[in-house]
């Protein structure tokens, strides 16, 4: 099994890879093998396939993304994490994860997914709420842990000095880890993901 992360930072090592380094740590422990894919430090740009991914299932701007959608087809399970910009994900991670999911959306589905945000101070709720949208737009389970899935510092030594920040992410982590074992139990147990109705979709003003 693995677990493929994205860094939304524009730093490669920053406090977000921090944080999703110690994720990685405890999934490594479970026996679940872990890829931080550094993806925040190109623009991305907003998508709702004006330039034509939706033609060919690849999302034609943003290498990030090509080759983030090839890996999610061996992944398991996704974690994004993203620094706090004015009370918001990172405009990188913004557009990447809005390509990702329009281009590539039929290798997210039904995958877990988990989250966590890094910040010096505040605005991490909102950002978090930001993040949450994709896993709810494609009938991914979201992991949580014990509270806000959230590190707190200004530089990676700071987060490291977040005990309860970490723990959090730890937890995270382990019920990650827990799912996924259940999920591939039911699997060898004849256990598949559920099929969805035909979408529908109602205008509001006709």
């Amino acid at each position: 099994m693995k677990v493929l992360m994205f860094n939304g930072s524009p730093k490669v090592k920053g406090c977000t890879y921090t944080a999703l380094s110690e994720m990685a740590k405890i999934l490594n422990e479970e026996g679940i093998e872990t890829e931080i894919m550094h993806v925040g430090a190109h623009p991305q740009g907003s998508c709702m396939g004006c330039c034509g991914c939706s033609e060919n299932g690849e999302c034609v701007y943003g290498g990030e993304v090509v080759e983030a959608a090839k890996k999610l087809k061996d992944a398991d399970a996704v974690v994004f994490g993203s620094p706090v910009h004015y009370a918001s994900v990172s405009g990188n991670m913004m557009g990447f994860m809005h390509r990702l999911a329009w281009s590539a959306g039929k290798d997210l589905k039904y995958k877990p997914a988990a989250m966590v945000v890094s910040a010096r101070r505040a605005g991490t709720t909102t950002a978090l709420d930001e993040i949450a949208k994709v896993p709810e737009f494609l009938s991914m389970p979201l992991i949580n842990g014990n509270y806000w899935p959230m590190v707190h510092g200004s530089t990676p030594e700071d987060v490291l000095k977040d005990e309860e920040g970490l723990q959090i992410v730890r937890n995270i982590a382990r019920n990650m880890a827990w799912i996924l074992k259940c999920i591939d139990l039911g699997k060898k147990n004849g256990i598949e993901h559920p099929v969805e109705e035909p979408k529908i979709k109602t205008n509001f003003i006709r």
